[in-house]
């Protein structure tokens, strides 16, 4: 069964191997490098993980074709959105969160790798309401 409780152990998880990432390459590296460095941990750790997956959207009952691309989706669970930039703005937090809704995943994680701390200043994590309607234990 799903948890809030597994969900946030997750992120722990999905949180540790970005700091060991961010550790070994530091800020300044392409967005699509620590993707491709993360991918490769979290699935070392067993985790099913997919990458650049498109989030379908609809339109009047049309589906609107390659609208969105997340970064990663976590055990179908977590959306992890990437970013390498100086400071995160609030279009990316929008962009975490319409790729929430849409996809109505319960949590996402906005991980920026330009950070000097991903652990302190370099994460953002989001909670829906399909998290809220998990139990807690």
């Amino acid at each position: 069964m799903i948890t809030q409780k597994y969900i946030d152990q997750l992120s722990k998880e999905i949180l540790g191997c970005a700091i060991d990432v961010h550790k070994e390459f530091g800020p300044g590296m392409l967005e699509k490098t620590y993707e491709k460095a993360l991918l490769m941990l979290l699935s070392e750790k067993g985790l099913k993980v997919q990458s650049q997956l498109e989030v379908p959207v609809v339109f009047r009952g049309t589906v609107i074709d390659n609208a969105y691309r997340l970064d990663l989706l976590v055990e179908d669970l977590i959306i992890v959105e990437l970013k390498a930039v100086e400071n995160l703005l609030p279009v990316y937090e929008a962009q975490l969160l319409t790729y929430l809704k849409l996809a109505k995943k319960p949590k996402g994680i906005l991980i920026n790798f330009y950070s000097t701390n991903i652990f302190y200043n370099g994460q953002k994590t989001y909670v829906t309401e399909e998290y809220s309607k998990l139990p807690k234990e």
